[in-house]
């Protein structure tokens, strides 16, 4: 390829070219004699090119610099030819001063050699540059091309002549002779190449003279436009590069909705060099226009596109693409061309597809319509049509066509039946009386979507039959495997939406009038509101381009492409095509459908490839490397305890040592480790086999004596051993250990083989989780389980995650807090009940928080939140004496003692204490923002009151607090599930429990008053209506059970995680086994 430099200067010689054609032109126009006659001639001079007011010589011009500017190797050597021709007349001009100056010069005239010699300079240098960037023009001319351009133009020009020789019979002017009208009509066709003056030649009529040389020209014009046109598309797709397409579509083709439209047969293709992917393109007035994106392997499209490119460049087409999508257009993008969103696709995922809800109760009311009139359908695949039931169809959607043009070329496949089509789903629509009255073709999306091909419907079915019959595909997905449907694609969709929605600005109104105009003509508008009905997820299209002015011929080879500009192609071909192809084509086609897409071969370390050469080799020898079991006896820990005894015990090996007819192994389970002692003697050959199959991490079983090693240690002497499980993966490096805290969360299997830390962790967070269960009970609470998918967010302010039910169609949370269906327990009567589960908030994940933890709940009739304090403080003091024996936390500096009685201290005290200033309930709004705002923390405009004295608490009292602490009595703006204060109004009866800086759990005086409790719902479902996300809804089921009765309670919430975090001294992402990371 030739470098960029060259490409450009190709570009500049192109642009002089039809300049010289517009200089030429303006000469014809403009006054023979004066200074624009001068700077012509001096122009074409010194560039070589004959510039003339003469319009044949204009025209020859255009046409040239536009196959210069195509990069035509053939204008290239014309543009050459008119160098050398120059030259030779100079230098014949020079050659004549020199020799007889006498001849040509009038007497005492002086020859004009500097002149003539710059010219001539001009001219080689010229030559030389058209020579150095001659790679730039590598386009070919199509074959023949010479001989159709002079046998177009001879011909034209002896019939042109002998019109104007009969026309000069009738309308002679001054013409006598019959050889001067025949030589006058051959120059006026010619552009009056020769001044027929000097011949003697007379004048013709001047009209005549004007439609002579304006017929030359077009036949000028036809002639070069047959030498310098763009080579059409080598070849239509044969029938070997179709089935090559499909199999890249069998492999590659799942992304894509629009892949199988590369099987047109109209259409040309070119592969990537590997193979790998392919493109698929058409050639329309030397557009070479690429359908939507390459097929095959991603990683392989650059190459493809590059063999498309480069074809280009060979024969002189100007690059274009037609509905690519954002990765393809991406693509395109990187390969040099330019892209331009031109609409979306409308893509219907059936599995959350449904007809009810409010959005879609226009569509529903068409479906009921026609449902109603009596409508049936049947899905089914092509394969499933007879040939002759199938004739049949295809005679009807032609009389339902009419007469007008079939449309599509990068969205429509172009032809119905065809037998290597059996993969494409037919909908069919019948009336009342069996009659069928409309279809839908789709073709085949990967395996697990269609893609709509072809729409007709009788002119006088139901009105809403293609919503019923796209809403029966939806009900028929399952059976066909169909997850995705992708319906039309509606052109410039973001302008209709945006531009009439209140505050689009004058442009974008403008622009979608002048859509809306257009949309009588092409079904714009009418195109994107049929898809918009089904509220479809949008994908965007874009048109992909070279330049910036090849965008309208681009675009005009897009809409004959798509046959919304009319052309003699689509004139002559305007129905569906039904192609015969033979048993054998269609068998090897039915063999490809029949491929199932492997997923991509894993890249895996060299140790992982040994690994896995020992499992094929020992599957090989007959030897199950993962066996369904193991007749174990003992737990490692407990055969150490078996001194003397045969056992079997299994374990995974962390510890490999050889020392010739001697091998040790250490073995470990979750129990505990143990030393294997593997002899020659005991073992025989199978101690061969040990050496050369078990690697660290394999997991294995033994049999043999518990005995003790020569330096004492417990042991099992193997008399035989089985590979359990062979491990495909090195275990991490015993010396630098496994400590990186990002690998140990996102491998947590892993940190527990490794770490025995991480390992003693989790048994301690069963023992203590098991420890309050065992509490509770022996409290006698109730445990229960309550619904942790709610219609209702509440309980708590927090964000919550959001789902939605699809046979609903309705919004659904991932519940923050089980506390509304737990009051309703207490509403009911029972008396103490708890529940230890899964909670879920939309929040951030760090040291202190994870989206989704454990949580324990508990209500306590007749109690308050006094009781729940005394309650939570005895359960967390056992829960460390299951964990550790006494009552103490672990902390990283050493234990920390946490028994006996806790402080309690209220929190505006606890405030006034931080800051370092009296802060009572009557402290005003302003005094707080003053103290907070010289602190630096920031603000929000809306906060009340008791939301600064939150803020202080959070920012420097809870933070601070080392030792277990109960703050009480909270402002009650902030606890609206709280109830007030028996002796402030202004507090509420809650309290949270503090300790090493982190909120353990909260209890409550709960609030029993439901018209109170209403009041503050409908405060906090106001907070979220103005766009409080974390904000509680309103829950009238909950308030209806309130209003029944509910006696006074305590109620108490503890989070599991903080609890194994305050005990142990550790993070969240270590107390949760599998915490949320970011996706990697």
């Amino acid at each position: 390829m030739a470098p960029a430099w060259k490409w450009k200067t190709a570009g500049a010689i192109a642009t002089i070219v039809q300049l010289a054609g517009v200089l030429s032109l303006l000469r014809v126009i403009l006054p023979e004699d004066g200074w624009f006659t001068d700077l012509a001639d001096g122009i074409g001079y010194l560039f070589g090119l004959p510039i003339d007011g003469n319009l044949f010589i204009a025209m020859v011009f255009f046409v040239l610099g536009a196959a210069l500017r195509r990069h035509k190797r053939a204008a290239l050597w014309t543009l050459l030819l008119f160098q050398v021709i120059g030259l030779v007349l100079v230098g014949s001009i020079m050659v004549i001063l020199a020799l007889a100056p006498e001849e040509v010069l009038d007497p005492g005239e002086e020859p004009h050699w500097v002149f003539l010699g710059v010219g001539a300079t001009t001219s080689l240098l010229f030559v030389a540059l058209l020579f150095v960037v001659r790679e730039a023009f590598p386009a070919r001319l199509a074959r023949g091309a010479w001989r159709r351009a002079l046998a177009s133009f001879v011909l034209g020009m002896i019939g042109l002549v002998v019109i104007g020789w009969g026309l000069a019979e009738i309308f002679p002017g001054r013409l006598v002779a019959q050889t001067d009208k025949i030589v006058w009509a051959a120059n006026q066709a010619t552009g009056e190449v020769v001044r027929l003056g000097r011949l003697d030649i007379p004048e013709g009529p001047q009209w005549l003279s004007v439609v002579l040389g304006l017929f030359g020209v077009l036949v000028a014009i036809r002639a070069m436009y047959l030498f310098f046109r763009g080579v059409r598309s080598q070849s239509m797709i044969t029938g070997d590069q179709e089935l090559d397409v499909r199999r890249l579509l069998a492999a590659d083709g799942e992304p894509d909705s629009l892949g199988y439209f590369a099987t047109r047969r109209d259409k040309s293709v070119v592969f990537a060099v590997s193979g790998r992917a392919a493109l698929t393109y058409r050639v329309i007035g030397g557009v070479t226009l690429a359908s939507a994106d390459p097929i095959g392997d991603e990683e392989h499209w650059p190459e493809a596109v590059r063999a498309w490119l480069s074809e280009a460049r060979t024969y002189g087409w100007t690059p274009g693409v037609l509905g690519a999508s954002e990765r393809g257009a991406q693509v395109y993008s990187d390969a040099g061309l330019k892209a331009l969103e031109i609409g979306d696709e409308a893509i219907l995922d059936v599995r959350r597809f449904v007809l009810a809800g409010p959005e879609r109760r226009g569509l529903r009311q068409a479906v009921s319509r026609v449902e109603r009139a009596g409508y049936t359908t049947r899905v089914r695949r092509h394969s499933e049509i007879a040939p002759d039931e199938m004739a049949s169809i295809l005679d009807l959607a032609e009389a339902w066509r009419g007469a007008e043009t079939e449309r599509g070329f990068s969205m429509a496949l172009g032809r119905l039946g065809d037998p290597s089509d059996g993969r494409c789903v037919m909908v069919e629509a019948y009336d009342a009386s069996g009659a069928l009255r409309g279809l839908l073709s789709f073709v085949p999306w990967g395996r697990r979507g269609v893609s709509l091909d072809l729409m007709r419907r009788d002119r006088a079915a139901e009105n809403g039959l293609n919503e019923y019959m796209v809403a029966q595909l939806a009900a028929a997905a399952g059976h066909l495997g169909v997850q995705r449907i992708s319906l039309n694609f509606a052109m410039f969709r973001a302008v209709f939406e945006e531009g009439e929605k209140i505050g689009a600005g004058p442009v974008l109104r403008a622009w979608r009038r002048v859509l809306s105009l257009a949309s009588r003509f092409f079904q714009l508008e009418s195109l994107y509101r049929s898809n918009a009905k089904y509220l479809p997820e949008w994908e965007p299209r874009f048109l992909c381009y070279q330049r910036s002015r090849s965008l309208p011929r681009v675009s005009i080879a897009a809409g004959v492409a798509e046959g919304f500009v009319p052309s003699l192609r689509s004139l002559r071909k305007r129905a569906l095509q039904k192609t015969d192809v033979s048993d054998e084509f269609a068998s090897k086609v039915a063999e490809i459908d029949a491929i199932r897409v492997e997923p991509k071969s894993v890249r895996r370390p060299e140790q992982v490839r040994v690994r896995i050469a020992k499992v094929e080799r020992l599957v090989a020898e007959g030897v199950d490397p993962y066996p369904v079991g193991f007749a174990r006896t003992d737990l490692l820990a407990g055969a150490r305890e078996r001194f003397g005894e045969d056992v079997s015990v299994t374990g995974r090996v962390v510890a490999l040592r050889e020392m010739g007819r001697l091998c040790f192994a250490r073995v470990r389970d979750f129990s505990g480790e143990i030393q294997l002692m593997l002899a020659v003697d005991s073992l025989g050959e199978a101690l061969a086999s040990w050496k050369s199959d078990v690697d660290l991490g394999d997991h294995v079983g033994v049999t043999g004596k518990v005995v003790k090693s020569d330096h004492g240690e417990i042991s099992v002497l193997a008399s035989s051993w089985t590979m359990t499980a062979k491990c495909l993966h090195p275990l991490p490096d015993k010396r630098k250990g496994f400590t990186d805290p990002e690998a140990r969360v996102r491998q947590r299997y892993l940190d527990l083989v490794v770490n025995q830390d991480s390992a003693h962790l989790l048994k301690l967070r069963s023992d203590v989780i098991r420890s309050v269960r065992e509490f509770l009970h022996a409290q006698e609470y109730l445990e229960v389980e309550t619904p942790m998918l709610q219609a209702v967010h509440g309980g708590a302010n927090a964000r919550p995650f959001v789902t939605h039910i699809n046979a609903y169609d309705m919004r659904m949370y991932l519940r923050i807090a089980p506390e509304l269906y737990l009051k309703r327990l207490c509403v009911a009567g029972v008396d103490r009940v708890f529940e230890l589960n899964r909670n879920f908030r939309n929040e951030g994940a760090d040291a202190t928080h994870n989206p989704e933890f454990t949580m324990l709940e508990a209500y306590q009739s007749y109690a308050d939140y006094r009781v729940m304090l005394d309650l939570v403080r005895t359960l967390i003091q056992h829960a460390a004496r299951t964990a550790f024996g006494s009552e103490i936390a672990v902390r990283p500096e050493g234990s920390f003692d946490i028994s006996g009685e806790w402080p309690v201290i209220p929190v505006y005290t606890a405030v006034s204490e931080a800051l370092n200033a009296s802060i009572t309930p009557d402290t005003s709004v302003a005094e707080l923002r003053a103290q907070l705002g010289a602190r630096g923390v920031e603000i929000n405009e809306d906060w009340d009151h008791g939301q600064l004295v939150q803020e202080a608490y959070d920012s420097f009292v809870e933070a601070s607090t080392v030792g277990p602490t109960f703050y009480i009595d909270f402002p009650t703006s902030v606890s609206p599930l709280t109830r007030q204060h028996r002796v402030d109004p202004r507090l509420a009866e809650r309290w949270d429990l503090v300790a090493f800086g982190a909120e353990i759990g909260t209890a409550y005086s709960e609030l029993t008053d439901p018209l109170e409790q209403r009041r503050r719902l409908e405060a906090q479902s106001l907070k979220a209506a103005s766009g409080d996300v974390e904000a509680m809804e309103l829950d009238e089921d909950f308030l209806r059970a309130l209003e029944h009765g509910m006696p006074p309670t305590g109620g108490l919430g503890m989070g599991v995680d903080r609890l194994l975090m305050m005990l142990t001294g550790t993070s969240i992402r270590q107390t949760v086994l599998f915490p949320f990371v970011r996706p990697q």
